[in-house]
C-alpha cells in the first residue's frame, strides 16, 4: 500500500525521491498538521510574512504548509523549502482549495478577500482574522489578534502608542509563541546564488569596495515614499565625491524609465528592471548596502540579510524589524507618520531627509559591511584551516 500521507505523495505519478512508496523509503515524511496560511497582499508585507515559517514550525515541528497569495507575489513563495504548496486566489486555485481541508489556518490580511479564501475551506482552527458575517466588518477570529486589529482602527495609536514591529504584532496575533525576532525567511536557489555573483563582480568597479545599492522606487499607493530623481542624483553625486564607486540603481517594470533619468550622465550602474521579482531578488543580494525607502524593496533588502539605510516620511519607521543590520532615517516633519496617499504640502516629507545624514549612514554601513566581512572571511580561513589539518 502506497504512503498516500506522506509530504512528497501526489496520487498521480512517481514523487521522483524513490522508485517505492512504502513505508520503508528513506525519505517518508509523514505531517501531523496540515495548515493553512492566507496572505495576499501587498507583495513586501507578503516578503514579511515569511518570518512567520520559523514560528510556525516551532509550534508545529511535523507540519505541511499551504500558502495562499495573490499574483504576482506568488513567484517569491514557490519552490520554498518550508512551504508545500503555494496557491493564488485564480479560479483554477480556488478549486483545488475546496478539494483540500486543514488542522489550522492564519488570515493574514484585513480583508474580505482573504476571509473569502478561509471560506472556501474546511479548517478546524482559525487565527488571525475573519468577518463579522452580520456586518460584513473585518474583526479578530481570537482575542490575540485584538491588539493588532485596534491599530488599525486608530491613528493614535498606531502612530505614537505601538512600538513593536509588525513581525511581533503577527506572531503574538496569530498565538505563534513568544516573539523570538524569527527573520525574514526568502532563500535563494543555487543558480540564483550563481547569478547573483556574478552580477556583484561585474557591478565593482573597485573590487576593494562594497555595492551600494539604491532602491528607487514604491508602489503608487503612497508615491511619497520614494525621492525625487533630483534627490537621488544629488545624493549618487555627492557619494561619488567621497570616494563611493560601485553604486547601483535597483527597482521594478515601473522605475526603467525613472532610473535612466537618475543615471543620466552619472558613473552609476543600472539594474535589469523588466526581469521579475526573483531576479530583483538577486540584484539586491549582489549588493552590500541598500538605500532605500518604505516599498517591496525595503523589504526584499531585509529578506536577502542586507545592510538597509531606509527612510520614512509617511509610513512609520517602529512597525520594521531591520534585526540589527541598519539604520532607520525618520522626516523632519511634525506630521509624519501620516499614512496619506496625496499630500498638498509645498516642502514634501522626502524632501526632509538631509543628505548628510544618509550620507553619515553610508559611511558607517560600510565600515560594519566591511567588518562583516573581514569576520567571514577570518572563520572561511579558520574551517579551511581544520578541515586540511
Amino acid at each position: 500500500m502506497a504512503e498516500i500521507h506522506c509530504r512528497h505523495f501526489n496520487g498521480y505519478k512517481p514523487c521522483g525521491k524513490s522508485e517505492a512508496c512504502n513505508a520503508e523509503c528513506k525519505h517518508l515524511d509523514k505531517p501531523q498538521v496540515s495548515i493553512l496560511l492566507i496572505h495576499l497582499g501587498a507583495i513586501g508585507a507578503v516578503v514579511r510574512s515569511t518570518s512567520l515559517l520559523k514560528p510556525i514550525k516551532r509550534k508545529y515541528p511535523s507540519s505541511k504548509i499551504t500558502w495562499v497569495t495573490d499574483t504576482p507575489a506568488h513567484r517569491l513563495l514557490e519552490g520554498h523549502p518550508l512551504i508545500d504548496r503555494v496557491l493564488t486566489t485564480s479560479l483554477e486555485d480556488q478549486l483545488v482549495l475546496r478539494a483540500l481541508s486543514f488542522d489550522v489556518g492564519y488570515v493574514v490580511d484585513k480583508s474580505l478577500k482573504a476571509a473569502g479564501v478561509m471560506a472556501l475551506t474546511n479548517c478546524d482552527l482559525k487565527f488571525g482574522f475573519k468577518v463579522d458575517s452580520l456586518s460584513g466588518s473585518i474583526v479578530p477570529a481570537t482575542s490575540a489578534a485584538e491588539e493588532l486589529w485596534s491599530l488599525g482602527l486608530s491613528n493614535h495609536k498606531k502612530f505614537y502608542v505601538n512600538k513593536k514591529p509588525e513581525t511581533q504584532l503577527l506572531v503574538e496575533a496569530l498565538e505563534l509563541g513568544s516573539y523570538q525576532a524569527d527573520d525574514y525567511d526568502l532563500p535563494l536557489s543555487k543558480s540564483e546564488l550563481q547569478a547573483s555573483l556574478l552580477r556583484k563582480s561585474r557591478w565593482q568597479k573597485n573590487s576593494s569596495q562594497i555595492n551600494i545599492g539604491f532602491n528607487t522606487g514604491c508602489a503608487d499607493v503612497i508615491p511619497a515614499k520614494k525621492w525625487t530623481v533630483e534627490y537621488h542624483r544629488e545624493l549618487i553625486q555627492d557619494l561619488r565625491l567621497k570616494g563611493f564607486q560601485n553604486l547601483v540603481l535597483l527597482g521594478g517594470p515601473e522605475d526603467t524609465l525613472r532610473n535612466s533619468q537618475i543615471a543620466e550622465g552619472l558613473n552609476v550602474e543600472s539594474s535589469p528592471t523588466q526581469q521579475g521579482l526573483r531576479d530583483g531578488l538577486i540584484s539586491i543580494n549582489a549588493c552590500d548596502l541598500i538605500i532605500t525607502g518604505d516599498s517591496l524593496g525595503m523589504h526584499m533588502s531585509i529578506a536577502m540579510k542586507k545592510h538597509v539605510i531606509a527612510w520614512f516620511g509617511p509610513t512609520c519607521a517602529h512597525e520594521i524589524e531591520l534585526y540589527g543590520r541598519g539604520v532607520a532615517l525618520k522626516a523632519e516633519m511634525g506630521c509624519s507618520p501620516c499614512w496619506k496617499r496625496t499630500c498638498e504640502k509645498n516642502v514634501m516629507c522626502y524632501d526632509q531627509i538631509g543628505i548628510e545624514k544618509v550620507i553619515a549612514a553610508v559611511h558607517q554601513g560600510v565600515r560594519e559591511c566591511q567588518k562583516n566581512q573581514q569576520a567571514k572571511s577570518s572563520t572561511s580561513k579558520q574551517l579551511f584551516s581544520e578541515t586540511s589539518a
